[in-house]
């Protein structure tokens, strides 16, 4: 299901609009995303429809070849992961405060460390299983 949504980083100087979040809620363990949000990276997808107000505030990290991380330059938030080509983003899902989410989806779970682990039953992808499910095709 998807809905309207907008949500702020932790000062309010970035809003996110979202045309259509996803309800359904993933998480990605890869190393990336655990290194920038001390965890995994718990996010709902927006698809492309994400207006940002506030960009003065918003900075960008070119993080790989395909993809780039998003942040709030004066409180720090984390905000999203969008495709380069912005077709794409994985916004982080507490911006929301929806509580409507239902928790369905695990990424790179092979590189989850064994330290945590999550009770909800989900649908979980591999590394390899997340690349050639969504790697453009040639």
């Amino acid at each position: 299901m998807t809905k309207e949504a907008t949500g702020t980083c932790l000062c309010g100087k970035i809003t996110l609009k979202a045309k259509q979040m996803n309800t359904s809620l993933g998480a990605c363990h890869c190393a990336t995303c655990r290194k920038w949000t001390g965890g995994p990276f718990l996010a709902v997808d927006c698809g492309s429809s994400v207006n940002v107000q506030g960009e003065e505030f918003l900075s960008v990290y070119n993080s790989s070849d395909w993809g780039e991380r998003a942040f709030c330059k004066s409180c720090g938030t984390i905000l999203f992961f969008r495709l380069k080509d912005h077709s794409f983003y994985s916004v982080s899902a507490e911006l929301f405060n929806e509580p409507e989410l239902k928790f369905e989806t695990q990424i790179f779970i092979d590189s989850k460390p064994d330290y945590y682990e999550f009770a909800n039953p989900t649908k979980n992808m591999t590394g390899e299983e997340v690349f050639a499910a969504f790697a453009p095709k040639s």
